[in-house]
């Protein structure tokens, strides 16, 4: 049998760093059209959007989610999110308020031009996520691209190096980071946020790129952190961070194809092959 060797190419990234308003689910897919037009106009392939980027995050009761939850893929907002992938043949990782029976997630949808490819469920839950959401059950997947693998993870799965060992384990090359980064303990006025920091640290450490699409604004008197970042594999940033304070496009070229070169830090050593995985268990 004859394997396909993947092309080494480069495919231009986009996080799209807004801000959603609570409860107002028709002006965030207004919002989130108008961000995504601009950014395939500009040549970007695959968009990255906040996490509960159709709702807003700050839920004060169940009945809210009762009332802005939807299916995926089956509701409004992932339809329209699937029905503009194809129409612009960009691929899309969007946070979404699932609704599942009588259960809710913090989750990401991921579609392209072939349409719907399927969920990730928030891992790990931030603060009051847990008097609302369920933890995600769904484990790391990763999605195929035209241009190779792709996976995803939501805000505080960043915090957890397991994250990004098990997607780039399972092939991904890109990880679509859709969030909601707040203030964290301690954090002096005016330094790099921790998010920041934690995602170019595992970028480097796994040879993976990273982006990673906050959001902005303050909603229910939660301040949020904007600061949006595309990190290569290498650990760099290759766009951002984007403003505190403003929405924003960040666009930057990522590397598919090139993971040898790519985990390459010395003459003789690669990040990856260099794990003792005879020891870590």
């Amino acid at each position: 049998m004859t394997h396909k060797v993947q092309e080494k190419q480069t495919v231009a990234v986009a996080c799209l760093q807004f801000e959603p308003r609570f409860g107002e689910v028709e002006v965030n897919l207004a919002a989130i059209d108008r961000l995504a037009r601009e950014a395939a106009a500009k040549g970007a392939k695959i968009l990255v959007l906040p996490e509960l980027a159709d709702t807003g995050y700050v839920f004060e009761a169940a009945d809210e989610l009762q009332q802005l939850a939807a299916p995926i893929p089956q509701g409004r907002p992932s339809q329209a999110l699937i029905a503009l992938a194809a129409e612009l043949g960009v691929y899309i990782a969007a946070g979404l308020c699932e609704k599942a029976g009588d259960t809710f997630y913090n989750s990401a949808i991921f579609c392209g031009p072939e349409g719907y490819l399927g969920t990730f469920r928030k891992l790990h839950l931030w603060n009051k996520e847990k008097l609302f959401f369920r933890s995600g059950d769904l484990g790391l997947p990763v999605f195929d691209t035209v241009y190779g693998k792709v996976g995803v993870a939501i805000c505080y799965d960043g915090w957890f190096p397991e994250t990004f060992r098990g997607l780039v384990a399972a092939g991904a090359e890109l990880i679509c980071v859709p969030t909601n980064w707040v203030p964290i303990p301690d954090q002096p006025a005016g330094a790099e946020p921790m998010a920041n920091i934690l995602h170019k640290a595992a970028a480097h450490s796994n040879g993976v790129a990273i982006a990673c699409a906050d959001r902005v604004g303050i909603e229910r008197g939660q301040p949020f952190l904007g600061c949006s970042l595309i990190v290569g594999p290498r650990g760099w940033p290759l766009a951002g961070p984007a403003s505190p304070t403003n929405p924003e496009i960040l666009i930057a070229d990522v590397m598919f194809g090139d993971l040898e070169n790519q985990r390459r830090v010395s003459e003789r050593n690669n990040v990856w092959e260099d794990r003792r995985t005879d020891l870590y268990n």
